[in-house]
């Protein structure tokens, strides 16, 4: 038997995203829904994000040198890229992934 494998994502990358988050603020809770949302909608299956509270790992920041939060890190596909707010806009997150827009 052989799994059901969507031949058109074979050859896109993977995507691994890190998401520096302080707490459970409001600010954090909309930055988390919406890279979700980013993820699902354009990454489905390609990617793993973490989300990295910095209260409770402080350490995570140095080596990503995080000096304010949210901050997403694309770690893979390189190059590394950060984008720092609450990742309302849409456009500016796709272009920071190196993704295309959404065309509707």
């Amino acid at each position: 038997m052989t799994a059901d494998v969507d031949d058109s994502l074979v050859d896109l990358p993977r995507y691994h995203l890190r998401l520096f988050v302080t707490g459970a603020t409001m600010r954090s809770q909309h930055a988390i829904a919406n890279m979700k949302r980013i993820c699902e909608d354009r990454l489905k299956d390609r990617y793993e994000l973490e989300v990295i509270d910095v209260y409770e790992n402080p350490e995570a920041t140095r080596d990503y040198q995080i000096v304010a939060t949210p901050t997403l890190v694309k770690v893979l596909p390189e190059p590394l890229r950060r984008i720092i707010g609450d990742l309302s806009d849409t456009e500016r997150v796709l272009a920071g992934l190196a993704l295309d827009p959404i065309r509707i």
